[in-house]
């Protein structure tokens, strides 16, 4: 399975970093992978809440096109580039998909910095990604 890229950034000395996210354990974890930093499993719950509090309802009609996982359960992670009339650059959104609810999208630049937040208080430390986010 291909992961997502929900979010890239540069450090100072000009190396890119990239987050990463896939399904894990047949659905029931994510998986986190911070470029040569991290590498970290997630129970699904976690993202569940970090997109019930920060995400917000898709607008009728619009459907993401963009990549996707599979979680399991009805529940799906995809990306949704949009780029509204007063933007230069499009941004990217991640939409989380359940059932019994409709889709949440967030940025994913703000997503991918809460899961990394989460996966650091879970004992997971790496001052190689940066420490601004």
């Amino acid at each position: 399975m291909v992961p997502l890229t929900i979010d890239e950034h540069f450090l100072p000395d000009g190396s890119r970093v990239g987050t990463h996210v896939s399904a894990a354990d047949e659905g029931r974890a994510l998986r986190l992978v911070v470029d040569g930093a991290l590498d970290h499993e997630l129970p699904i719950a976690v993202l569940e809440q970090v997109m019930a509090r920060y995400g917000k309802p898709l607008a009728e009609g619009v459907v993401p096109g963009g990549p996707r996982i599979e979680l399991g359960d009805g529940r799906a992670l995809c990306m949704l580039r949009h780029r509204g009339r007063y933007d230069v650059i499009a941004r990217d959104y991640l939409v989380f998909e359940r059932p019994g609810g409709p889709p949440l999208a967030e940025l994913s630049t703000s997503i991918a910095g809460a899961l990394l937040h989460l996966a650091r208080a879970a004992g997971i430390r790496s001052d190689a990604v940066g420490g601004d986010e």
